[in-house]
């Protein structure tokens, strides 16, 4: 969700992995030539995810840190690849803390309906995180140096799960 710290956890994750770092959101932006933002109000929200699914799906860098944006939950496409190549992780945090933190939610190049609410998108997608997740971070009260600590532990747990 928007305002969880995702690209900024992943690059201090990438960096504790000693592992490449892609932000698809970076990826969608660079390769069309313009901002999230802009992408949504000349197209739609509709094709704005058409566009994220395709670039997420064609992201091919084994081991890589990957923070995607919030709306890719909505690809079964795009999450099934996800699913197979790497180990989700979802950040989760209480919608008033993420309100707090995301103010410009007009000019943020956030997938949203017409008059549809942050609470009504977090409402939307809530479910959609936890159905994908392998992992779920509970970030409520933590600062990002304790969220990247407590995603690479759990990280390593699974994996030595996998090994047994």
């Amino acid at each position: 969700m928007a305002g969880v710290g995702k690209s900024t956890v992943g690059v201090f994750l990438a960096k504790a992995l000693h592992r490449n770092f892609v932000d698809t959101d970076l990826v969608v932006q660079s390769a069309e030539g313009r901002r999230l933002q802009e992408i949504v109000d000349e197209l739609g929200k509709e094709a704005f995810q058409a566009i994220e699914e395709r670039h997420v799906l064609s992201i091919q860098i084994p081991g890589a840190v990957i923070a995607t944006g919030g709306s890719v939950v909505y690809s079964e496409n795009a999450m099934g690849h996800l699913k197979r190549t790497a180990t989700t992780v979802y950040l989760k945090l209480p919608l008033d803390q993420l309100k707090a933190r995301v103010v410009n939610t007009e000019s943020r190049g956030l997938a949203m309906d017409s008059g549809q609410s942050f609470a009504d998108l977090y409402g939307e997608r809530l479910p959609l995180y936890e159905r994908y997740t392998d992992v779920t971070i509970d970030c409520d009260g933590l600062n990002h140096d304790e969220v990247v600590a407590t995603a690479v532990t759990r990280l390593l747990d699974r994996s030595q799960s996998y090994r047994r």
